[in-house]
C-alpha cells in the first residue's frame, strides 16, 4: 500500500503504480464519493474503454415480448 499527502489545493497524486494498473491518463474524469469512512475514486470509462467488457462464448439470450415477436408473422 502507497500513501499520498493532501495539498493545500486539496490534490492528491495516485502513485505510478496504480495509474499504470488502471491506465489512468492525464485530464481524465474520476468520480469521487464518501463510503462510510473512506474515500473512493474510480475511473469514469468511456466509450472506447467500454469496448469488449461484455464479452461472452454464448450469444445474448433474452425473451421476447410476445407482441414484438417476429418468427410466428404472417408475412402480412
Amino acid at each position: 500500500m502507497t500513501t499520498s499527502i493532501l495539498s493545500p489545493k486539496y490534490q492528491i497524486v495516485i502513485p505510478k503504480e496504480v495509474r499504470k494498473i488502471f491506465r489512468l491518463k492525464p485530464g481524465q474524469c474520476l468520480q469521487v464519493s464518501a463510503k462510510g469512512t473512506h474515500i473512493e475514486v474510480r475511473p469514469i470509462l468511456g466509450p472506447n474503454e467500454l469496448i469488449g467488457m461484455l464479452k461472452s462464448d454464448k450469444p445474448l439470450e433474452f425473451e421476447r415480448d410476445a407482441d414484438r415477436d417476429f418468427s410466428t408473422s404472417s408475412g402480412k
